[in-house]
């Protein structure tokens, strides 16, 4: 078999294994709340805490493949991440968890910003890398629907801990893979590493996500807060006059004067922010709402999960033929859509109350993943790939923490305000006591929270905490519909073919495809400086 296929064979192992993980982890929330006696808020650092680290990460890790070679970095992330899962499997309590998954978030930093860019070392623009793309989406695909299934059944059947050993030996396999047949390669240009920028933009996002997840606890007027919020806001600005001054910044601002470069950026950060960040959401609906087990729950993720991976290959046969910007904004459409359709759930719906939306949400996944992937490569000359790898990775799980973090302070606050006003009246009404009957209908602890409520009250509070939920997850469904349309919007104003780098023998067909529209010929890489 060629390098070259050894090389996507790696990187597609190593994708399967991190979103495997991903979706996985998903589902077996709830079995790790009861296990741990985990907090709705310890629920969304399980997810935070990893996409924290590997937003903050991305860009340096990057930056340090390209200079210290990129089979190398690949080797250490691959070993970071399987030693890591080893710890969540082994997690006495959750925040031995949490700091477990931060440092799982390490090792996939390095790994989602080195694996597109030895795809692209290996596969030139156009068709072929087209096709790789293809591969590469259609594995994104079987890693999200399988995921589902395999996390219900091992957390059924093994406890949740099993599905961080399913990494291990999946980690060893990889690595074995990238050491015998990967070449190494590097960027001989590479400059110094930007730790200030690495600092300022690590603190700065960590504030931010903090003051989201803490808000609704603390109260959005108080002190902390408004410290974490203005800390956040004068760390960014500080990370922007670095990254200006700076000789060899992690994130090149002047990438951004190309209008392709920015709106690839901005749908990654939509698709991210929108659909994947309600996963969280989804779940608790499926599992803590309807009762159904973690393997019942992965089996009603298979509409999105399917839809997905046999959208995946067709965008990848697209890609050079029809605009790009065509295919990202009418993706994110579709997914926009597909959440609208997932509103309005009322109290006596099944799960096939989500089906349509489920459903339309995979067809949209599914074109957008590998069209992402090509054009966040193909907008940088190929010596930067690294860095626009890790650019474009940052932005989605950007998305992924401050998404997860902004819909549950949504939910949360949305769900008291029902609560109030259905138990109006009554002692739940008061003070605290709406907020933490909605996360004890989150995280499956609403017995127990009904329990201490006097018995003559206990029904009615009981159908206000499950109003409360459902009234909040109808409005995060709804927004996270706006975040994607928005994105939509931003892919079809600033994503131009003639910003792409495309192979001359592929730009015939294209052009007579469309009738001319956006078939300029690839303009000369961007400059390095």
């Amino acid at each position: 078999m060629q390098r070259k296929w050894w090389t996507l064979l790696a990187v597609t192992v190593a994708t399967f294994m991190l979103l495997l993980d991903i979706t996985v982890v998903n589902v077996a929330l709830p079995s790790i709340r009861s296990s741990l006696h985990a907090s709705f808020g310890d629920l969304q650092w399980v997810v935070d805490a990893y996409a924290l680290t590997l937003a903050a990460l991305v860009l340096t890790a990057g930056s340090l493949a390209d200079r210290f070679g990129r089979r190398r970095v690949f080797e250490i992330g691959l070993a970071i991440f399987s030693l890591a899962s080893l710890l969540c499997a082994l997690a006495p309590d959750p925040t031995f968890l949490n700091l477990s998954r931060a440092l799982q978030g390490v090792g996939g930093a390095i790994m989602f910003a080195v694996s597109l860019a030895l795809v692209a070392q290996e596969f030139p623009a156009g068709r072929e890398r087209g096709t790789a793309m293809g591969i590469y989406g259609a594995s994104i695909g079987v890693a999200v629907a399988v995921g589902p299934l395999v996390g219900g059944a091992l957390t059924d059947g093994f406890g949740w801990e099993s599905i961080f050993y399913l990494n291990v030996p999946i980690g060893i396999a990889a690595i074995a893979v990238t050491r015998l047949r990967l070449r190494e390669s590097r960027n001989p240009d590479a400059g110094r590493l930007d730790w200030p920028g690495v600092a300022t933009f690590s603190a700065a996002l960590f504030m931010l996500v903090l003051a989201l997840v803490r808000g609704n606890d603390e109260g959005w007027g108080s002190t902390l807060i408004i410290s974490l919020l203005a800390g956040a806001g004068v760390l960014m600005a500080a990370f922007l006059v670095i990254e200006r001054r700076v000789a060899a910044p992690m994130l090149p601002l002047g990438l951004f004067r190309r209008p392709a470069f920015t709106g690839v950026q901005l749908a990654a950060f939509a698709v991210s922010a929108s659909i994947f960040a309600l996963f969280l959401y989804v779940t608790l609906y499926l599992q803590n709402y309807l009762g159904y087990t973690p393997f019942q729950a992965g089996l009603r993720y298979l509409p999105i999960t399917v839809v997905s991976f046999f959208f995946a290959p067709l965008a990848g046969t697209l890609l050079s033929r029809v605009p790009a910007r065509l295919l990202m904004g009418g993706s994110l459409a579709v997914i926009g859509v597909g959440l609208l359709l997932m509103t309005g759930i009322s109290a006596g719906d099944s799960w096939t109350g989500i089906l349509a939306g489920l459903l339309v949400v995979g067809a949209g996944v599914g074109f957008l993943n590998p069209v992402v992937a090509d054009v966040a490569l193909s907008v940088v000359p190929k010596e930067r790939s690294g860095m626009a790898a890790g650019i474009n990775d940052t932005f989605r799980q950007v998305g992924v923490a401050v998404g997860v973090a902004v819909w549950g302070a949504i939910f949360i606050g949305r769900g008291a305000d029902k609560v109030s006003e259905l138990a109006a009246g009554t002692p739940a009404a008061s003070g605290d006591h709406p907020r933490q009957l909605v996360e004890a209908a989150s995280s499956g602890a609403l017995p127990q929270a009904l329990a201490q409520v006097p018995p003559g009250i206990r029904g009615s509070v009981g159908s206000a905490a499950r109003e409360g939920f459902l009234a909040g997850f109808n409005d995060v469904l709804a927004l996270g519909a706006l975040v994607a349309f928005a994105g939509a919007v931003a892919a079809f104003a600033l994503v131009r073919e003639r910003d792409i780098e495309r192979d001359p023998l592929d730009l015939a067909e294209p052009a007579a495809a469309v009738g001319g529209h956006d078939s300029a010929p690839a303009p000369s890489p961007v400059p390095s400086r």
